[in-house]
């Protein structure tokens, strides 16, 4: 098999998710929400390494049938997630009903691609070791989201990401929101926070800020994203996850910051004004793209 350009590794979760307009059961995490962002693209260059219970291995099949390439690693429970929104969709509370068995080195040793891409849900998903594993054989993207999270009985408390300084010269791509860079550098300035991430080692710095767009920073240069508002605001569940596949995928494939941020926020929009993942192609992503423009 040829090395993939993308693999994207983490936990297929079960989610509850509980908005002012619906409630719903759906697949979920950031492993789902990626490899569905990408399904009607040309995700020839892309491999999936994911862990869930037997129970729903079904999702993983479906993933097939969508022609992902998946690896799936056993676990003894899938990770189940009940996120609540308010009208507000950056204002999310979550609970945690299970948790699934962590990744380690010795079940990635034979996975291989040029950008991993980290998708962690809680604290203990990735070990520092694993994050030093895998940028001795490629680009490490992380989304800190999962290293903030505490379980404490069912609630989900943010924490601080204990091993940052030992970990960021590991992660050449970083991204965060804004309630996320502040606990993790104590700046609720992004310019300020993505100084504090690159000088910690990080390459770049990717700070998604809600409908004030996103701010990406290569250590020596600022990039401004826009956001594109959306015709409605349906279900925000996984829009990171779409911002990141929308980045790498477009970066993997030669784009500049500008050309990726851009293509990343209109994957956003395109997915908040629908429930569950990122329907779409990459043609309705740049009509999107050349609408706004006009």
């Amino acid at each position: 098999m040829n090395t993939p350009e993308i693999c994207c590794i983490g936990h297929i979760t079960l989610d509850k998710v509980i908005t002012p307009r619906f409630e719903a059961h759906m697949p979920g995490g950031t492993a789902y929400y990626f490899a569905k962002a990408l399904r009607d693209m040309d995700h020839s260059g892309f491999r999936l390494v994911t862990s869930l219970g037997e129970t729903e291995t079904h999702t993983v099949d479906e993933l097939r049938a969508d022609g992902i390439d998946v690896k799936l690693i056993p676990s003894r429970r899938s990770v189940y997630f009940e996120n609540k929104y308010g009208e507000d969709m950056n204002d999310r509370t979550q609970r945690v009903l299970a948790k699934a068995d962590p990744f380690t080195v010795e079940n990635l040793s034979g996975v291989n691609a040029r950008i991993f891409h980290l998708g962690t849900l809680l604290a203990d998903d990735f070990s520092l070791d694993v994050i030093k594993d895998l940028a001795s054989r490629g680009i490490v993207a992380v989304d800190v989201q999962g290293y903030l999270r505490k379980v404490e009985g069912e609630q989900v408390v943010a924490v601080d990401y204990d091993e940052k300084l030992e970990a960021m010269p590991y992660i050449s791509i970083l991204k965060a929101n804004e309630k996320e860079m502040e606990v993790v550098t104590g700046e609720s300035d992004p310019y300020r926070a993505a100084r504090i991430l690159a000088g910690w080692g990080c390459k770049e710095v990717l700070l998604t800020l809600g409908d004030k767009g996103s701010l990406i920073y290569d250590g020596t240069t600022f990039y401004e994203i826009p956001a594109i508002p959306a015709t409605e605001l349906v279900d925000a569940t996984g829009c990171g996850d779409t911002y990141m596949a929308g980045y790498l995928y477009k970066r993997s494939r030669g784009a500049d910051f500008v050309e990726a941020g851009t293509f990343a926020a209109a994957m956003c929009t395109i997915k908040l004004a629908r429930k569950g993942p990122f329907t779409g192609t990459e043609e309705d992503v740049e009509r999107l793209i050349a609408t706004t423009a006009r």
